[in-house]
């Protein structure tokens, strides 16, 4: 005959392998269990097997383990789980990569239908059409002032209806609404809550930044600090080309308005004293840039010389004539 484990039994060995898996792993997710059954559970964990593993608990059990395994080893990192443990929460300790291990979690999502007394989790809105319920139903639907017609001995729904706002308790009558119409509105699933890598904790969405997420933060960080910089004359690595060139400008502004000269500046001034350098030097750059357009303007430039000799032969045979 075998004996059952006692309940001080359990606990240690639900502590020795707690401490196991907070030595072998580095990465947790913190997940939120509400309304996931055992069966689904199970498929979860057939997903996730090879490189991650869930354990789940009670919160008390789990905070006393992990103390114990901070006043074993000295790890106090593992102490920011704790205040994680809230609610119907699981751990999910892994080794590969967060974000991938995020999205097979979210496959395993499960339809169920709206019990009553539940907090609905999303909007739930019924869509128009046919219901495919006999006409005696029409008084249901007007109860909960849902506009419908009769059609083809049908009921039929006319508008879309939102039945049920995000954060309120589902009804009676709306649970029965949603059943008679075969309408399963919410999913349910294990959801990631919170991350622990290696003693720091964040939110999930950090997970789903890209890259390009993260150069666009930094650029708009650089760009804060030299916009702070210039603003309070203090040089930083962010803010020194920007400095660099307003005191180049300022010493082009005091060479202009003064004797004193220097190679760059030369070069300003003689733009400064003969204006019609700059259409020069603007030229060949437009030039460049419109390609053959010099070539095509200098045939039209030739057809609108010639207008003005014939305007002015045509004159001088008037002439003869008067």
């Amino acid at each position: 005959m075998v004996l059952k484990p006692t309940r001080a039994q359990k606990k240690t060995q639900y502590d020795n392998k707690l401490c196991r898996l907070l030595e072998e792993y580095s990465h947790v997710l913190i997940v939120g269990a509400d309304n996931v059954g055992s069966n689904q559970l199970q498929s979860i964990r057939k997903g996730l097997r090879g490189d991650s593993i869930i354990l789940m608990g009670k919160n008390t059990m789990m905070k006393r383990s992990i103390r114990i395994h901070s006043e074993k080893t000295g790890n106090s990192a593992v102490m920011n789980l704790l205040p994680q443990l809230v609610g119907n929460v699981g751990l999910i300790f892994t080794k590969g990569d967060l974000k991938e291990v995020k999205e097979e979690v979210a496959k395993y999502k499960v339809g169920a239908p709206a019990r009553v007394g539940l907090i609905a989790p999303i909007d739930v809105i019924v869509p128009p059409g046919n219901t495919g319920l006999d006409p005696s139903q029409t008084s249901f639907f007007q109860v909960l002032n849902i506009p419908t017609k009769i059609n083809k001995g049908t009921v039929e729904i006319i508008t879309p209806v939102e039945l049920i706002k995000k954060g309120d308790k589902v009804g009676s009558s709306e649970a029965a609404l949603l059943s008679k119409l075969g309408i399963r509105p919410f999913s349910y699933g294990l959801i990631v809550v919170s991350v622990y890598d290696n003693g720091s904790v964040f939110d999930p969405e950090v997970l789903d930044l890209t890259e390009e997420d993260l150069l666009e933060k930094f650029l708009s960080g650089v760009s804060m600090v030299a916009s702070l910089s210039l603003a309070v004359s203090f040089p930083t690595l962010a803010a020194a080309p920007h400095m660099l060139i307003n005191a180049y400008k300022n010493l082009l502004a005091v060479a202009v308005a003064t004797e004193y000269s220097f190679p760059q500046a030369d070069e300003v001034k003689e733009f400064l004293k003969d204006p019609s350098k700059f259409a020069a030097a603007a030229a060949p750059a437009a030039g460049d840039e419109s390609g053959g357009a010099p070539a095509a303007a200098a045939p039209a430039e030739e057809e609108k010389a010639a207008e003005p000799e014939e305007e002015s032969d045509g004159d001088m045979i008037m002439g003869l004539f008067d």
